[in-house]
């Protein structure tokens, strides 16, 4: 019978172990990668719907009826942008630029 010295069974053990974590190391971060990857292209979808010439126009009278200070100058440069890219063809920078504008308008 071939008798193994209990250090190499640990040495042997340790490398297993330490190779099993790496590889679930390695896995978390494709999955990291893959979410990074899609995350903006889900954003750019998702505030693509939010761009309309209704839903500018609500915005719009919204930042009007702002008080005037700094919130209502940066909710006028967001609207100004949105409706620069939605002239652009640029749907979801636009739909961005709205809700940009329109969280400005709700903070003040």
């Amino acid at each position: 019978m071939l008798r193994i010295p209990a250090m190499s069974l640990d040495l042997s053990q340790k490398q297993e172990k330490e190779s099993n974590v790496m590889t679930k190391l390695l896995g978390v971060i494709a999955i990291a990668a893959v979410a990074f990857a899609v995350a903006p292209v889900q954003a750019t979808k998702h505030s693509a719907g939010g761009c309309s010439s209704g839903n500018l126009e609500k915005t719009e009278t919204a930042v009007e009826g702002m008080p005037d200070g700094d919130g209502k100058i940066v909710a006028q440069k967001e609207v100004a942008s949105a409706q620069d890219s939605m002239l652009n063809g640029k749907m979801g920078a636009c739909g961005i630029h709205l809700n940009k504008a329109m969280h400005a308008t709700m903070g003040k």
